[in-house]
């Protein structure tokens, strides 16, 4: 019998009680049909661990294939593909064999009908039903199965997931059809698992295109989708990545043609102005052209070409999401998604929501009792859940802002590896940690799965958000703005704190916010993927080195695959979150850094088969899930891409230096001709030193008698007062802000309405099968109903022929 789902538990100290519930929660299973199998501990390889093996026979498939409308086969399709793309010879080496890429052949479908068993093509019932349905079919089985005796009322004890939780059972999974290094031996089983590995799992295959179609078979299509996006957008990274590259390669051609740093450079320029301390009484005073290097390096980055760039990713990013909005509408029709409504598919109400809401009323559509929320139970609950979550982002917030001040005003570490340090604690904040556990045990209660998983995905992105971004957006938004002039600094709790507003280095705070998105892109996802391979492999390592000892004879798939990691609920979670972290990184502060992109897109060739080989090789085969799109996910995705184009025209406008020399290029310039020759001295501003506070005054030093402003010198009228140029400046700025914004959005949203979401040709071929669906199952109808008529005609054929004999019977035996 084929296995569809696997429970394994072992006996300890609560054994008598959780053997009660075993007992209790198998019987209702077999009264739903289920066959099952109970493999004792002495066969097992660490002679502790029980097997329950579940077998869920035709008749139980096929009545809850028509309870969830799982759609099936009853006709091959006819419908022909689509033509060949010109060129298409060129994509060849790209491609893998036409039987993974298309592992069945396509049809008709139509919800499976049990009174209508004649109408599908089933040519045998055995494997009519492919694993991935087979598993969600038993997997929903449990969801709701009880483990209280019939003469009780404990409503609360039913499902699965509360067995797994209270250590009833340690686990529950479906088996993978075969090993992933070789072949199964029996011929039936289609190896699929094997095919995975060999042609997308693998490192060498990083070129290649992904056997969606297999994937989604295999692991079903929630998994599917995760990686049909994953892989779009990595292709779709390839465009930014060589605009970036272009804009790096300007900067770097444009390196010697910098005047600007070649007077800060200058001995009889930056050599002869003497900068004021940037921190009280532990800073020194310093020399302008100590950032000499720094300063080279910014324009590699802060240059004409950021402009463009920054205009450019505004308006890639609404390519991305409208041509992705093109692939998963061709996705929906492939996969056979079209009529799939996820609010149908979920009218099995969540078992928790169930068990904790004891109102019931009249559902409008199913014209059934159902459980139901109070208004005012509800209101309360959501005020309960929106103040923690705001509590926790507040907290969040609050203590990444006392970090960065405490690791700042440290003297004892360099400014990189206080950049490193920020970065990494920031991002692994543990508020974090303990917000998300709240947040998944949300106070709200969810009616449905698909609304439990929209909501839980944008609460724990908000928490996400401020605990990735936070170091970010001060380095850009907050650092270096708000300090105040020499004699008159801004404290950040008042005067009494001591904690003085931070200047930005003497490099600037884009060259700081390059070093942040480079420790990100290069030096943490790095690390990220190698901790994403290695942790599983070390895992699984240690608990199957029991099993290994055995003969590979005695040593079971499911023991086998019991080993293996467990892929939790928030598994595919943690993977769109760290894309969408990513995707944020490289559109919300790519203006400060166009090699963003190429290395996400080295990042994600390599993240595709990391993800592959975990799924294949490291992980127990995750519960089939259907999906039509990538859920909240989407909606995330557009508030970033509006937002990006928000942070990058602030990021040029006031974190770079572009509009302050382009004023004084244009506006300020020295002589008759424009240049930036005089820019520097143009943008210092004097002060006296002798009129500086104690308090801020340096431990020892030199005589300062330069700062980073536009203010008047002492003895002015005005001294120490913001300059016209000031005010130009700043009106410049926030000019190019708002010019920037609409144009950047007028073709944003003209790209949007331009490209249609559903390409015509698969809303034709959507608009030919409904109809040729209809026509089949019309003509099925009419010769069911024809069959009938005949054989009520028949049958009153025969009864009449037969009472004719008998009357004949009888008047021949009168006579």
């Amino acid at each position: 019998r084929r296995i569809d789902f696997v429970l394994s538990y072992v006996d300890d100290k609560d054994g008598d009680k959780k053997a009660e519930r075993r007992r209790e929660f198998e019987a209702n299973l077999e009264k739903a049909g289920l066959e099952l199998e109970t493999e004792d501990k002495s066969e097992s390889d660490d002679r502790k661990t029980y097997y329950l093996k579940i077998h869920a026979p035709w008749e139980v498939l096929a009545t809850y294939a028509d309870v969830l409308k799982i759609k099936v086969p009853f006709k091959a399709s006819d419908i022909p593909k689509a033509r060949e793309v010109p060129l298409e010879w060129l994509t060849q080496p790209f491609r893998l064999p036409d039987n993974i890429m298309r592992p069945e052949p396509d049809y008709f479908t139509a919800p499976f009908d049990k009174s209508k068993v004649d109408f599908f093509l089933i040519d045998d019932k055995d494997t009519f039903f492919p694993p991935s349905t087979r598993n969600r079919i038993v997997y929903y089985i449990m969801t709701r199965c009880p483990y209280y005796k019939e003469d009780r009322l404990e409503k609360d004890k039913t499902g699965i997931k509360r067995l797994l939780n209270n250590g009833t059972y340690t686990s529950a999974y479906p088996l993978h059809d075969c090993k992933y290094w070789k072949k199964a031996q029996d011929m039936q089983c289609e190896s699929e698992r094997y095919h995975l590995y060999k042609y997308w799992a693998g490192f060498l295959c990083f070129y290649k295109e992904q056997p969606l179609n297999l994937i989604k078979k295999y692991y079903g299509e929630k998994i599917g989708i995760y990686f049909a996006w994953l892989g779009f957008y990595t292709e779709m990274l390839f465009f930014a990545a060589v605009m970036g590259v272009i804009c790096f390669v300007y900067g770097v051609l444009s390196y010697e043609d910098n005047i600007t740093s070649k007077e800060i450079c200058d001995p009889d320029i930056g050599g002869m102005i003497v900068m004021c301390p940037l921190c009280d009484k532990k800073c020194s005073y310093w020399k302008l052209n100590s950032t000499c290097l720094s300063s080279w390096q910014s324009h590699l980055f802060d240059n004409e070409g950021t402009v463009f760039f920054a205009m450019f990713m505004g308006i890639w990013v609404t390519l991305f999401l409208e041509f992705w909005k093109r692939r998963q509408a061709r996705l929906e029709y492939e996969w056979d998604l079209v009529d799939f409504e996820e609010e149908q598919q979920q009218l099995q109400i969540r078992p928790e929501y169930e068990l904790k809401c004891t109102g019931r009323r009249l559902n409008r559509i199913t014209q059934e009792m159902e459980p139901y929320l109070p208004f005012p139970s509800k209101c309360a609950r959501f005020c309960l859940s929106g103040a923690t979550v705001l509590f926790w982002v507040i907290m969040c917030s609050l203590i990444s802002s006392y970090v960065i001040n405490w690791i700042k005003y440290s003297q004892m570490v360099t400014a990189k590896i206080q950049n490193c340090v920020l970065f990494f604690f920031c991002s692994d904040c543990l508020t974090v940690h303990y917000a998300s556990r709240i947040c998944s045990s949300t106070f709200c209660i969810p009616k449905t799965h698909l609304e439990y998983e929209n909501k839980l995905t944008m609460k724990m992105f908000m928490f996400q958000f401020v605990n990735y971004y936070s170091s970010c957006f001060y380095v850009a938004f907050f650092k270096g703005k708000f300090v105040g002039y020499p004699g008159n600094y801004t404290y950040m709790f008042g005067k009494w704190s001591k904690l003085r507003n931070e200047e930005c280095a003497p490099g600037g705070c884009l060259i700081e916010l390059t070093t942040q998105l480079l420790i990100v892109m290069a030096g943490k996802q790095m690390v990220g993927n190698v901790q994403e391979a290695l942790l599983p492999l070390l895992r699984n390592w240690w608990g199957s080195r029991k099993g290994r000892s055995h003969p590979e004879s005695t040593y079971s798939r499911w023991e086998q695959d019991h080993d293996l990691q467990n892929f939790s609920q928030f598994g595919l979670f943690y993977e769109y979150l760290e894309m969408v972290i990513q995707f944020g990184f490289i559109t919300l502060f790519v203006a400060s850094f166009p090699l963003a992109p190429l290395l996400a897109l080295f990042n994600n060739i390599l993240e595709v088969r990391v993800d592959a080989w975990k799924f294949t090789t490291q992980f127990r085969r995750p519960v089939a899930a259907k999906a039509r799109n990538i859920g909240a996910w989407e909606e995330i995705l557009n508030v970033v891409a509006i937002l990006s184009v928000v942070t990058n025209a602030f990021i040029v406008a006031f974190t770079s230096d572009m509009i302050p020399r382009l004023v004084y290029l244009y506006a300020y310039h020295t002589g008759s001709k424009a240049t930036m020759r005089g820019y520097i001295d143009n943008s210092l501003s004097f002060y006296n030193i002798s009129q500086i506070p104690d308090a801020n005054l340096p431990e020892a030093g030199e005589n300062p008698s330069w700062y980073r402003d536009y203010r008047y010198p002492p003895g002015h009228e005005k001294q120490y007062t913001h300059t016209m140029q000031f005010w130009h400046i700043l009106a410049a700025k926030l000019a190019f802000i708002i010019i920037m914004e609409h144009v950047v959005f007028v073709v944003k949203f003209f790209v949007a309405w331009l490209i249609p979401d559903v390409p015509a040709e698969v809303k034709a071929r959507i608009k030919r099968e409904r109809f040729l669906v209809q026509e089949y199952l019309h003509n099925y109808e009419v010769e069911k109903l024809k069959m009938q008529l005949s054989q009520s005609f028949f049958m009153c054929l025969l009864v009449t022929v037969e009472l004719m004999k008998a009357v004949k019977s009888s008047v021949y035996s009168a006579t």
